[in-house]
């Protein structure tokens, strides 16, 4: 409750029939003026910080823990090494691969070897029955049929081979590309006996420790153990339950303040996003407030109360709720004139907050109105109008 603020009574009496000695004796009456500002109405709504996101560590091949670079609490970044396992079998894999390898390349430079070696027979055969052939075309009585029979044999023969061999060369280097992709691919696995951080965010529970087998997260088993949880927190978000008669004032991207009771503290908030659905059991709305945690301040689980903004007035005429009196339906204000008269103003009122209420019709901008208590006061009567700010109106509550 507003503390009443009174009148000054002077105790000499005034003569009735001296106009200055009447003002000098009137009673002094606190004013504010009408202004225009930003009104918003707003309701409360209770809800729990949660992590932006929370996920289960787990290892993408089974093995020992060999290192662990965690614990309880440990903030991390992107990239960040937690731990490295010992996987003997992958080891072995490894090394056997590369002995594949190396026997692949040694297979590829035998079947060049070989392919040279045919393709120079084959030079030899071919040169061969070229000339003897060319002979007998110019002195057929030189070379006998049968050496140009021979020679032909022998350079188709050396042609078969050549492409035999161009065959083996293919496909030991397509054997070679087999090896050097399997040891990739296992040298791929392996790195993965490495574990680290898949964002910023803090271990908030460590499942295992040294030496500790961990199965591969794409078995098939839910059970499989997970080496920690990892969570963002320097980015929380609160999930409201938006009532139905509040949903067509949300909107996406509005700030909010979010008051968190068990530190005594108001942050800024943000309206992330929304279902656009109404529940039909609970008649509510599932909405996203997201509030920035840079300083990790706040802990998620801590309880928190959003103010969403309701009904607003970017521009409103307005005055001090302590201004406004009312009877039944009706409200009205002591309004000041240039005289220094009060006049009893009926108003229309429009949005109200917890310190201001829209003035719809009645009054100007720049008018004075008495706050405080009122029952002293009759219209026509002469006051001492006093101008007082909104700070003195709130610290006499």
């Amino acid at each position: 409750m507003i503390a009443s603020i009174g009148f000054l009574i002077p105790s000499c009496s005034r003569p009735a029939d001296s106009a200055p000695d009447a003002a000098a004796s009137a009673p002094i009456a606190p004013v504010v003026k009408v202004s225009r500002q930003n009104l918003a109405n707003e309701i409360e709504v209770a809800s729990e910080f949660r992590p932006y996101q929370e996920i289960d560590i787990h290892a993408k091949e089974s093995g020992y823990v060999k290192q662990l670079d965690i614990d309880w609490g440990t903030h991390v970044r992107t990239g960040q090494l937690m731990a490295v396992l010992e996987i003997p079998e992958l080891v072995e894999q490894i090394d056997h691969d590369k002995a594949a390898e190396q026997r692949s390349e040694q297979d590829l430079e035998r079947a060049k070897e070989e392919l040279a070696r045919d393709k120079a027979a084959y030079q030899v055969a071919h040169l061969t029955y070229t000339r003897l052939s060319g002979v007998q075309k110019t002195n057929p009585g030189l070379v006998a049929q049968e050496e140009v029979d021979v020679a032909l044999g022998k350079d188709e023969q050396s042609n078969a081979q050549v492409s035999a061999s161009l065959d083996a060369v293919a496909a030991a280097d397509e054997e070679l590309a087999a090896s050097k992709a399997t040891l990739q691919k296992d040298q791929a696995l392996f790195s993965y006996a490495r574990i680290t951080a898949p964002f910023d965010g803090v271990v908030t529970e460590l499942d295992a420790y040294t030496g500790a087998l961990l199965p591969a997260g794409t078995s098939s088993s839910e059970n499989g153990l997970a080496l920690c949880r990892l969570s963002q927190n320097d980015l929380l978000r609160l999930v409201i339950p938006v009532p139905e008669t509040v949903v067509p004032d949300i909107r996406i991207g509005e700030p909010v303040e979010v008051r968190v009771s068990a530190l005594h503290k108001r942050f800024q908030g943000k309206v992330t996003l929304t279902s656009d659905q109404i529940d039909l059991e609970t008649r509510t709305m599932h909405t996203e407030v997201e509030v920035p945690n840079p300083n990790y301040v706040i802990v998620p689980g801590m309880y928190a109360y959003v103010e969403l903004p309701v009904a607003q007035d970017k521009s409103a005429l307005s005055v001090p709720v302590q201004a406004i009196t009312r009877e039944g339906n009706k409200a009205f204000v002591y309004r000041v004139n240039q005289n220094n008269q009060i006049e009893l103003q009926p108003v229309a009122l429009g949005l109200e907050t917890r310190s201001r209420i829209q003035i719809l019709s009645g009054l100007a901008e720049g008018d004075q109105v008495v706050v405080g208590n009122t029952s002293q006061l009759r219209s026509g009567e002469i006051v001492r109008p006093k101008l007082i700010e909104l700070s003195e109106l709130e610290g006499a509550s």
